[in-house]
């Protein structure tokens, strides 16, 4: 290795180092779930708040200009920049006497740097006919920018498949009689397939964030991907990549010569830059932001290795050894290998299951889920991979046999115990190639995908600050939904509907809350009719315990009906 390539490949292993180790670490949650705002959601206000509080699950980071406060004549009334306090986002609104429906409107980074955006809808003296809707305030992500961060990761792993398994063989058990360019080609690809990857999904992860078009992304948006742990490990990855371009050329095999082999000096630095390469993708995603971020983070790049090696050593038997290597060769090559793929195998299976454990934290998050039922599939076309795999590994014992027996009398394997095995043994490793490359694609769908853990608390969280019941009587059927569940102020959707489930015109609305077992007597609440079949009610409940809150419905000139809801306040 000449002494200006050991400097470069020094130098980026230097900046990968210190850029890992700079990157502050992640909360210990992924996708952070809205917790509760204030005012609440249908909320109808008697004067302007002074400013508009949201709390999330976990800290978060604003994406600029997406945080707003839409009045009823469409216009803006945030004041000033919004600010995150902890895992709350405070939005100063400006003081306005304008009645009728406004619109907070938001999107924000959580930890595991994919988007949360939402809507939420409350009023001020009265709705109005003209509500702001999300569909004005741009909070959902383009359809074709995701897909296209989906294909860009989906690169990203296909050339680290390409560029660890050969990277390997090449180093390790490449016979020297045959020549590396080919195989050494491929793992250049596998390079360039991981630099553009990274590119591609550093400059896509702006209008991702932004939830803007593929070109619409600011210059401010591109500086808060680069300024993020997301954007850090990008470019610890690219720097790996043009540290690796200096190393690659000392794998190439160059018989006669004394560079026909790399030295110990470049495997250690490759060894090294693969280390900290393969920390990237578990660091700038799910992983980090887990539960128990270290052994996330440490399984998942196992996970990730470990794959890469198998199935990028099942390409090189594929693509070149089967076809080329003697019969003396896959003596010596094809029993190491088959250890090596069995190791592979057996960190696969460990890291993932330690993986799956963290991520979906319950049996309920494998069917109740989309992260759950992605990762059933990946494991049901997995367990088929496997079983090519060790059908493979009993082609491998049928094919070197006959190889070490033979190397005397011949080059290739022969005969109906060589020839045949050798054939299915090439149709075996096809087979799980081809298994690998959807597994593969399962892998970028989960992540962009939900955790199950963080699908099924946030689904908690819902239930738990939501009251919903519906009450019938002769007259009609109510349906209540009262949030947060929590003593102060509380917000009530009443909707009424006659028997057959067709709306139902209300003339007049009235409802109390009382707490019997606190002696605090039954007191009016304020109904604000909505439309004909809904009306908001507030209501301060200011103990906890099980409030009584019973909703009188008048629907003609005399017929009129009485319900009662038991609804525990915490």
């Amino acid at each position: 290795m000449t002494r200006c390539r050991a400097l470069t490949a020094l130098a980026g292993l230097l900046f990968g180092l210190l850029a890992v180790l700079l990157t502050p670490a992640s909360p210990a949650s992924a996708h952070a779930a809205l917790l509760q705002s204030e005012p609440q959601s249908g909320a109808v206000l008697a004067s302007s708040p002074g400013e508009v509080v949201l709390t999330f699950s976990e800290p978060v980071r604003v994406v600029p200009q997406k945080i707003q406060i839409i009045g009823p004549d469409g216009r803006r009334v945030e004041q000033g920049a919004p600010t995150v306090q902890g895992s709350q986002l405070h939005i100063p609104m400006k003081q306005t006497t304008e009645r009728g429906s406004y619109l907070i409107s938001f999107r924000v980074i959580s930890a595991d740097s994919h988007p949360v955006s939402g809507a939420i809808p409350f009023s001020i003296g009265a709705p109005s006919a003209n509500a702001p809707t999300t569909a004005t305030s741009g909070t959902q992500s383009d359809p074709l920018v995701t897909t296209l961060l989906g294909g860009a990761r989906y690169l990203g792993y296909a050339g680290l498949v390409l560029v660890a398994g050969p990277a390997l063989f090449l180093a390790l058990l490449w016979p020297r009689r045959l020549s590396g360019r080919g195989p050494l080609r491929m793992v250049k690809v596998g390079v360039g397939l991981v630099g553009v990857s990274a590119l591609a999904e550093q400059y896509l992860q702006a209008p991702y964030h932004a939830g803007t078009s593929v070109f619409g992304a600011s210059a401010a948006d591109l500086r808060e991907v680069f300024n993020s742990q997301y954007g850090a490990a990008h470019l610890v990855r690219i720097g790996v990549i043009a540290a690796l371009l200096v190393l690659l050329p000392a794998f190439a095999n160059r018989p006669g010569t004394e560079d026909s082999r790399a030295s110990w000096t470049d495997r250690a630095l490759v060894a090294i830059l693969a280390v900290v390469g393969l920390a990237t993708w578990p660091i700038s995603g799910h992983a980090a932001a887990s539960s128990v971020p270290v052994v996330t983070t440490i399984a998942d790049a196992a996970h990730l290795g470990a794959m890469a090696v198998w199935l990028g050593g099942l390409v090189m038997l594929f693509g070149f050894l089967l076809r080329r290597a003697n019969a003396r060769e896959l003596a010596a090559i094809l029993p190491v290998w088959s250890r090596w793929a069995m190791i592979a195998v057996s960190v696969l299976v460990v890291a993932g299951t330690v993986q799956a454990l963290v991520s979906i934290g319950s049996l309920r998050g494998l069917y109740d889920t989309t992260y759950g039922r992605l990762l059933l599939v990946k494991v049901g076309l997995l367990a088929l991979v496997l079983a090519a795999a060790w059908y493979s590994r009993r082609l491998t014992r049928r094919v070197a046999q006959p190889a070490a027996e033979e190397v005397d009398r011949a080059d290739t394997v022969d005969g109906v115990d060589g020839v045949q095995p050798s054939r299915r043994l090439r149709r075996s490793v096809l087979v799980e190639v081809v298994g690998a490359v959807v597994v593969l694609g399962l892998t970028s769908a989960l992540v962009q995908t939900t955790p199950a853990r963080a699908a099924l608390e946030q689904a908690s969280r819902q239930e738990n600050t939501t009251y919903n019941a519906t009450l019938t009587t002769k007259l009609y059927s109510l349906q209540v939904q009262l949030e947060p569940k929590h003593t102060g102020a509380n917000t009530i959707h009443l909707y009424a509907f006659s028997a057959d489930g067709a709306a139902l015109a209300v003339k007049e609305w009235k409802a109390t809350a009382a707490l019997p077992g606190q002696g605090i007597e039954p007191v009016d609440l304020p109904v604000l009719p909505v439309s004909e079949n809904h009306a908001v009610a507030q209501a301060q409940l200011g103990q906890a315990g099980t409030w009584q809150l019973r909703f009188t419905l008048r629907t003609t000139e005399i017929d009129t009906a009485t319900v009662i809801a038991e609804v525990p306040i915490t």
